[in-house]
């Protein structure tokens, strides 16, 4: 008899002890049963016979899990504290009945038809490196781990593909990260008009039978580069060469869920586990990234127009001179875009006359305004309610709605300029591949006017004609309780203003009182990461760990009992400084109260040793947070 720790799939569990009569390979996937429920696991390691009775293994599928996943997962639940189940629920494993075609371990035979087949592939050579390119190009190939700091429309995705063309050549496959929002319909044409059908997109919002296509060619060799979100990483590549993390410094490559991983980082660790080299790139790098590895610089870009920044001290509104300028732009029958940080028509309804404000019922957190549905929605939890026509609590009339959201700027808009085509752009308009395709078609074919939209607007988007960039509610973003607050903000108006000015001269209107930071920093980046590192040294991430420890129940006092516990604890532990522990910022969501702990200190192995000698059953673990909200 043979005894094995299996790892139960997406389970909090421990390893658990089985045996079968069968010899079976560590990270084979099979069938096992607790409390009569039969459940997938990965056996992990063989396993000594216990004290115990064991169950018996059911079947052996033909799934595995690789020894490089399996040291992946290992790193992941220890750095990410979590249990090894959730960690092997992140990736796809391979299929032995791949093997057969000499997938897992390449046989003479399909090596020479890949050969074959990389000979055929007609890469377009129009790609030409500019001499900066070049030099950047020459760099990154020099560095295990480097950053492509380029400005927007410098050319950092031609130096991705001169990357990608060396490791096909190479008979290599590449990886290429992009944040969700920005996996645009632009960027998959550009790498399959070049590449063909070596290029795989790989994201949430394929179609099942899409995805059955795409992971039929992963897994036979013939993907050569993948692109998509965090979620690309995990899937099972043979012949890894080379890792891109495009927009590094974007806050989706961090999962909110567990595990809480952030895929950046993650890339970095599997380009030494795999030993193959890591390019992240971004116009505005985070700190981190710009501190701890070696940049090449790529300065200016191919757009010979000028930009001239507009300021104007004002609250998030519509304001004359947002509209003029939106006139004028329009009369000249060129196209403008609108960045706002809110859904919806308005994010809070507030009674005038008792200062009433409507929160969600399951959350601490005040409700969006969607007048299209007549709702009120918590964008948290998703409830919805109709839009009361009068104050719940004084009965008063005089309902008011604060800060503008897109739906409701779409709407203004159109009515103050009914000849101009108006679309909206945002997650609750764009909610397919097929629609965000369709609409970015609409805006280049000069269908569209004016494009009103959140964040989705400055992801990666190539618009050709816009020569005006309006952006509201800076504000609210530098004064957010966020200890990469100014970081946020100034990549952001950088990230939207770049979306402008690529054909004309184009203006970008700035609605802020914070003049004075926004100018000085707006066409130079890198002063401002200098200036941030003097601000950050001794307190903040790159220079100190930080690591917040989350509580929530339905029992508002069970779950402060357990930060209590664990903060009692925690006290005694050498090398950490607890920074603050209460109330969560957003105390109560979908109906469960959040109390939390944020730990700092120098090193995360002093952070990980401290919360497992103290760790209470509550606590969920959030290692190098990004939401403090």
């Amino acid at each position: 008899m043979n005894y094995y720790k299996i790892s139960l799939l997406s389970s909090p569990l421990e390893p658990l002890t089985y045996s079968s009569d069968l010899k079976i390979k560590i990270g084979s996937i099979v069938e096992v049963l607790l409390n009569k429920r039969e459940l997938r696991g990965v056996i992990v390691q063989e396993s000594e016979k216990p004290d115990f009775e064991t169950t018996d293994i059911g079947e052996v599928s033909d799934l595995y899990y690789s020894p490089k996943q399996i040291e992946l997962a290992k790193f992941i639940a220890t750095y990410y504290m979590c249990s090894l189940g959730d960690a092997f629920a992140l990736m796809l494993p391979f299929s032995s009945s791949d093997a057969l075609l000499g997938n897992s371990d390449i046989s003479m035979h399909s090596q020479v038809e890949l050969g074959n087949e990389i000979n055929e592939i007609r890469c377009d050579n129009e790609i030409e490196l500019s001499t900066k390119q070049e030099k950047a190009l020459l760099f990154l190939k020099q560095h295990q781990t480097s950053l492509l700091f380029g400005d927007t429309g410098s050319g950092k995705t031609e130096v991705y593909m001169k990357l990608f063309e060396e490791k096909l050549q190479e008979d290599k496959r590449s990886v290429f990260l992009m944040p969700e929002i920005s996996l645009t319909p632009q960027m998959s044409l550009r790498l399959e008009k070049h590449f063909g059908e070596t290029v795989v997109m790989w994201h949430s919002k394929l179609t099942p039978l899409q995805k059955k296509k795409a992971m039929a060619k992963i897994r036979s060799g013939e993907a050569h580069i993948i692109a998509g979100p965090r979620s690309a990483l995990f899937l099972p590549i043979e012949n890894l060469g080379l890792i891109v993390v495009d927009e590094e410094h974007d806050d989706s490559y961090k999962s909110s869920s567990r595990p809480r991983y952030n895929a950046r980082d993650i890339a970095i660790y599997m380009g030494k586990l795999y030993d193959v080299p890591v390019v992240l790139g971004s116009a505005t790098p985070s700190l981190s990234s710009y501190v701890k590895f070696p940049h090449a610089r790529l300065k200016g870009g191919h757009f010979t127009s000028q930009k001239e920044f507009v300021y104007e001290k004002s609250a998030e509104s519509l304001s004359p001179l947002v509209m003029s300028a939106i006139d004028a732009t329009t009369k000249a029958k060129e196209q403008s875009i609108v960045f706002l940080p809110t859904r919806a028509n308005f994010k809070y309804l507030i009674c005038g006359d008792c200062g009433h404000t409507y929160e969600c019922t399951f959350c601490s957190i005040g409700m969006s305004i969607h007048q299209r549905t007549r709702s009120m929605k918590c964008h948290y939890c998703n409830f919805a309610q109709a839009i009361p026509q009068v104050c719940c609590e004084c009965g008063s009339g005089n309902l008011t709605s604060s800060r503008l959201g897109t739906a409701e700027a779409v709407k203004n808009i159109s009515e103050e300029f009914p000849e101009a085509r108006v679309e909206q752009f945002d997650r609750d308009v764009i909610t397919t591949q097929a629609k965000l395709k369709k609409a970015l078609k609409r805006f280049n074919d000069n269908e569209t006017d004016i494009l009103v939209g959140t964040q989705m607007l400055s992801k990666g988007h190539d618009y050709h004609g816009v020569t005006l960039a309006v952006v509201l509610g800076m504000d609210n973003m530098l004064n957010m309780s966020d200890y990469r607050a100014r970081e946020k903000a100034l990549s952001s108006l950088i990230q939207v203003a770049g979306r402008s000015g690529r054909a004309k001269n184009a203006k970008v209107l700035v609605q802020s009182f914070n003049e004075d930071f926004f100018s000085a920093y707006i066409d130079n980046y890198e002063s401002f990461l200098e200036e941030e590192k003097f601000f950050r040294e001794g307190l903040y991430p790159p220079f100190k760990k930080l690591c917040r420890v989350l509580f929530s129940h339905k029992n508002g006092l069970k779950a402060q009992e357990e930060m209590h516990k664990m903060y009692e604890h925690l006290l005694m532990m050498p090398n950490i400084e607890i920074v603050g522990f209460g109330k969560c910022a957003i105390e109560r969501v979908a109906n469960k109260y959040r109390f939390e702990i944020l730990l700092r200190s120098d090193k995360s192995t002093d952070l990980i040793k401290a919360i497992k000698a103290t760790k209470v059953s509550l606590a969920e673990i959030d290692m190098d947070p990004i939401e403090f909200g």
